[in-house]
């Protein structure tokens, strides 16, 4: 198959980093009967305005180059605090303010371990594109400190020439965030968090919040979701993880300035994978689901927050998915009926990627697949922290092409560009 590898790569970077609130259990007492909070904040209203100014210059230094608006964010995480522990910042000076904003902080490397399994979207402006372009939006999973998984972004345009280019990173990231009530409990699902105002979305991440989600946002599926009065919203479901459970979770968003963070219901949602039709499919919801691990079925529902077991469409076939198969990301609709993009697992853990065509109106007929992978790991793309292992969470439709970001050894991100029409005759 005449597929187009894009010479870009995208690679972790540990010195892309944010400032995210220090949790160590603020409330624990100490030998002496006080809260490790308290007795911080005391500390630095005991010192001097001279050592408030010096301890803070020095934290300044160190730091004040390697965040967007540092002073602010200090001043925005002493409000929290203020507002946790019943002080009166009407006594306390700004330098002191700051320096216990400063106190509850730290630095987080978000990307320092991998970037990969990303999905792409339209994206939600497209003012300005030349015919043959598209504007696209992608997320990506970035490994950090901890291996925690968090969502991080990318905007870019693609063209009908197998061109990429990629939006410049700003030179700081900001962390997409609620604010907590109290400071040693995690809040319960749903919640929404907002990216910072002055923060472009291809600087901003989104973190665990809940207790569910606490070791990870796992390979968000992004879908620009059409409902029945037109209107759009960019959905996306993921897998959330605490360090033993798992779960599936579902992101909404309608301008990527608030983001609704779901957890899901139903049988199907206790597993990872569910990828969601961009629109309703007669009076109903559908999703591709992998709820046995090994095969892919249908799923129904009346309700984008509640999946159960669906029916049984397709099952390894082919020697290099064997031991598994999956979705890579949600079904691209296309005039022969809808095209979903798999992953299949064979011999030595090998990842490769293939297509099955899905009828328009019944998907749970299935049309056509790949016979051999359009997408397998071989010479470079073979190394990594996880070798051989090519995946996507979600491709987009651009004329007659599909732009194909993917996964590489979990840990870096290439793109491809193939031609439906080829696609469609290897099945």
């Amino acid at each position: 198959m005449d597929l187009f590898n894009h010479e870009l790569r995208l690679h972790a970077d540990p010195s892309r980093v944010v400032v995210r609130p220090f949790h160590i259990a603020w409330s624990a007492m100490n030998g002496q009967g006080q809260s490790r909070a308290k007795r911080l904040i005391a500390e630095v209203l005991e010192m001097t305005q001279a050592q408030a100014h010096a301890q803070l210059q020095a934290v300044l230094k160190d730091f004040e180059e390697r965040h967007w608006q540092t002073r602010r964010v200090f001043m925005t995480r002493y409000d929290e605090i203020e507002a946790q522990h019943g002080l009166d910042g009407s006594e306390i000076g700004d330098e002191k303010r700051q320096l216990i904003g400063a106190y509850f902080c730290h630095e987080y490397s978000y990307a320092a371990a991998a970037l990969m399994n990303p999905s792409a979207v339209p994206h939600f402006d497209q003012s300005g594109m030349p015919a043959g372009s598209q504007r696209i939006l992608m997320s990506l999973r970035a490994v950090g400190e901890g291996h925690i998984s968090s969502v991080a972004f990318r905007e870019g345009i693609i063209t009908t020439n197998n061109e990429l280019k990629l939006a410049p990173e700003p030179p700081f990231a900001t962390a997409a965030d609620t604010p907590r009530a109290d400071e040693d409990v995690a809040p319960e699902g749903p919640v929404t968090v907002f990216r910072h105002r002055d923060s472009t979305l291809s600087g901003t991440v989104i973190f665990p919040i809940t207790d569910a989600q606490s070791k990870g946002l796992e390979d968000l599926r992004l879908v620009q979701f059409e409902h029945g009065d037109g209107s759009l919203e960019w959905l996306g479901t993921y897998t959330a993880y605490n360090g033993s459970k798992i779960q599936s979770e579902l992101l909404r968003t309608k301008d990527f300035r608030a983001f609704d963070l779901v957890p899901m219901t139903g049988t199907a949602a206790r597993n990872k994978g569910i990828a969601l039709f961009p629109r309703k499919v007669g009076s109903e919801y559908l999703a591709i689901g992998r709820q046995d691990g090994e095969n892919l079925y249908l799923l129904r529902s009346d309700n984008l927050e509640h999946w159960d077991d669906g029916e049984l469409i397709l099952t390894p076939e082919h020697p290099w998915e064997f031991v598994q198969i999956g979705n890579c990301g949600p079904p691209i609709e296309i005039d022969e009926g809808w095209l979903l993009l798999t992953h299949g697992v064979g011999a030595m853990r090998k990842y490769s990627i293939g297509a099955a065509l899905l009828d328009k109106t019944d998907p749970s007929k299935v049309l056509g697949r790949t016979r051999e992978p359009i997408l397998a790991a071989a010479d470079q793309d073979r190394e990594g922290y996880v070798p051989n292992v090519v995946y996507s969470c979600g491709a987009i439709r651009h004329g007659n092409k599909l732009f194909l970001p993917y996964g590489i050894a979990d840990s870096s991100v290439g793109f491809a560009f193939v031609e439906i029409s080829e696609l469609l005759k290897a099945m």
